[in-house]
């Protein structure tokens, strides 16, 4: 992990005899700034991250954190085989056990959708393979531990001769959109075959009957170092709204390793553009992520991006200029998720096993 060091554009010192704010424009070493004794961690301006407390722990590495459309957080505690389900108050409301799940989305039908593992023998070998599964909780009245798991991917050999062929290639991210159709993000190491790469994403979608049609989207870059790319895609976030819009962040060898993509269609095109140009805005300048690995935005389109390398959690506005941004070992190791709701940023600090909370101090009434 790299140095202590937040990610600001300006700075405050907090008073303890009063909020007394005075900013200057220079970003600098988060040491310079810790932790005050009521929990103050990070500023910018007239703007202050405010911790709270207790911390919630009790995971063991996990990966994934989300903010549920039905106002429950679920977690990917990986190490320890399961989905926790919690409320707003950190109450744990339930789990299901799932082998080492890294991703989790949920649709507008409250359904879960897991990128985990699944064990299965093949010609008398044990095999591990990555997969897809969808949880109902729904018909089991969001009683989690009682909800069936049900694998998307890989399908069936019967509907895939080719589904068991590979177990090096990982399925790393998930989303889902207004039409409850799903992205999935894929890695391996074979992308040199124009038909069927590794590095892709791969749409989802359910027939009147059920039944499951896959494909993929067209004119990523299965290596690519620059926009339009999905060199190693390592979470895929969609908008709450009627758009097929996402955001990817990326961990392979690219200069941009966070891409907004706009689905566009017109009498001349269809398909997905970069929404943001290169080095039209804070957010896509080069380099500025090191192992960005998810994001989440509010209510009012902001942009939170929790950076495993930097430890670190930017925000960016809907236009890409960076706004509070903060982080360093002090305060979390190794974020993996992050999550937004009613005023309140969760950060899952994966290192430590645990989930942070903060409050603006612009959002304190």
């Amino acid at each position: 992990m790299i140095r202590n060091k937040i990610y600001l554009n300006s700075f405050i010192i907090a008073i303890l005899v009063g909020l007394t704010f005075f900013a200057c424009t220079d970003k600098f070493d988060i040491s310079e700034v810790n932790s005050s004794n009521n929990g103050d961690i990070g500023n910018i301006g007239d703007t202050l991250y405010i911790q709270q407390s207790p911390n919630w722990t009790g995971f063991n590495n996990p990966q994934d954190m989300i903010m549920g459309k039905d106002l429950f957080i679920y977690v990917a505690d990986t190490d320890n085989d399961r989905i926790v389900m919690l409320d707003i108050a950190g109450n744990v409301l339930g789990e299901k056990s799932i082998k080492k799940p890294i991703a989790i989305a949920q649709n507008f039908k409250l359904e879960l959708l897991v990128v985990a593992e699944f064990d299965t023998v093949i010609n008398s070998q044990n095999l591990t393979f990555s997969a897809i599964y969808k949880i109902n909780l729904v018909e089991t009245g969001h009683i989690l531990s009682n909800a069936k798991l049900e694998r998307l991917l890989p399908q069936d050999p019967k509907i895939d001769p080719f589904a068991f062929n590979r177990t090096d290639r990982f399925y790393t991210g998930i989303c889902s959109f207004y039409d409850n159709s799903i992205y999935v993000s894929r890695k391996g190491p074979s992308n040199s075959n124009p038909v069927d790469r590794d590095n892709t994403i791969m749409k989802l979608r359910f027939t009147e009957s059920d039944s499951l049609i896959v494909s993929k989207i067209p004119g990523l870059e299965p290596e690519g170092t620059g926009i339009l790319s999905a060199n190693q895609i390592s979470s895929l976030t969609s908008f709450n709204n009627k758009s097929t819009d996402v955001i990817l962040t990326l961990i392979g060898n690219n200069s941009f390793k966070v891409q907004w993509l706009e689905f566009i269609s017109n009498q001349d095109f269809e398909g997905y553009l970069s929404k943001l140009g290169a080095f039209s805005c804070d957010l896509m300048n080069v380099n500025i992520f090191g192992q960005p690995e998810d994001i989440a935005i509010d209510d009012a389109s902001n942009i939170y991006i929790a950076d495993a390398e930097k430890d670190s959690v930017y925000k960016f506005n809907v236009f890409g200029d960076e706004m509070e941004s903060f982080g360093g070992t002090e305060i979390m190791s190794s974020p993996h998720a992050v999550a937004h709701h009613d005023r309140t940023l969760y950060v899952l600090d994966t290192d430590n096993n645990r989930i942070l909370r903060f409050i603006l101090s612009t959002e304190i009434d």
